[in-house]
């Protein structure tokens, strides 16, 4: 099979597109032949050497974590999947996998895709999608009527963030840049911040939630806006960020908290669920074919990507981008 494969850590360069053997799979996984997969930073973060300490030394490695497609073969356990089963999900980014024509997977990391989006849509969710989830809902523990504020409001993580708030009746305010601002508004923001006129963290407001999906704010530089019993949710694993979340852990009052994105059945279904029903909409700012993969990394380190960025693996695939 083709593959995108590092044969050592460094710049986009060192991404080359190869022929692969097939992975076989275990009897709790499924292979799946991938469709579409997406652009995490933390995928070109790996690729960079930034996490050698958990990804490991040995190569090659085959990067990507997002996946949707349609399974070809399934486990002896995993008997809820069954061949032809269009499915969406991801694979741990420090193994990785998803960056290639087939993936074995946990049959338990997969839901089935949602039927109003293409391959290319669905395959830009799970990541990104999981994270906002599960940082609003399992680590916030968000209830309708709350003031929530999201940080980076238009990138991959803050999009999804921006919508789940709305759907679950928040009173949303986002932070993005001039350009971004529209976009915001459109994904249902009550209000939107630009950051480039106003620091949010000087408002007069306080909110129940910040969820701050780009890292340029710390715990300690939001206290002041957070109500008594607020959360401060990062998607970044710095010391700042970790260290603040060890030393509110103990204590009432304001908490900070680091959300790493979790393989679930049950939150891909949730998903799936606010996706047919209309409620979220993916926003895919560029979409490259597997081979160009490089050039998908390139964009996606400049930091101005809007949503997410779509890479497709088999020719011909429609994919849908809202501008």
């Amino acid at each position: 099979m083709k593959a995108i494969v590092i044969h050592q850590y460094g710049s986009p360069d060192v991404l080359r597109y190869e022929d692969i053997p097939t992975p076989t799979i275990k009897p709790d996984q499924v292979l799946v032949k991938i469709h579409a997969s997406s652009v995490n930073p933390v995928d070109w973060k790996i690729r960079q050497g930034l996490l050698q300490p958990l990804s490991g030394y040995n190569f090659p490695k085959v990067l990507g974590s997002d996946l949707s497609g349609e399974v070809v073969e399934v486990g002896q356990q995993a008997t809820r999947l069954r061949v032809g089963d269009q499915v969406y999900g991801f694979v741990n980014p420090l193994f990785g996998g998803a960056y290639a024509e087939y993936v074995a997977v946990p049959a338990e990391n997969l839901s089935y895709k949602p039927q109003n989006m293409t391959y290319a849509e669905a395959a830009t969710v799970p990541v990104a999608g999981l994270t906002a989830l599960q940082g609003l809902l399992d680590l916030g523990q968000l209830r309708p009527g709350q003031r929530v504020l999201i940080n980076g409001a238009s990138g991959g993580v803050g999009t999804f963030a921006v919508q789940i708030a709305v759907a679950l009746n928040a009173d949303v305010t986002g932070v993005c840049g001039t350009s971004n601002v529209d976009i915001v508004k459109r994904l249902g923001a009550h209000t939107v911040i630009d950051y480039t006129q106003e620091d949010f963290t000087q408002q007069e407001i306080q909110y129940d939630i910040i969820f701050d999906a780009v890292g340029k704010q710390s715990f300690f530089n939001c206290q002041k806006i957070l109500q008594s019993d607020g959360i401060y949710i990062s998607t970044l694993p710095t010391i700042d960020n970790m260290g603040a979340t060890l030393q509110t852990l103990f204590f009432a009052g304001k908490k900070s908290k680091l959300v790493l994105a979790q393989p679930s059945r049950r939150d891909l279904d949730a998903l799936r669920d606010l996706i047919e029903s209309g409620k979220i909409q993916t926003v895919i700012d560029r979409t490259y074919p597997l081979n160009d993969l490089a050039e998908a990394h390139t964009y996606s380190e400049m930091g101005r990507t809007v949503g997410k960025i779509a890479i497709t693996v088999n020719e011909g695939l429609q994919t849908i981008s809202i501008d």
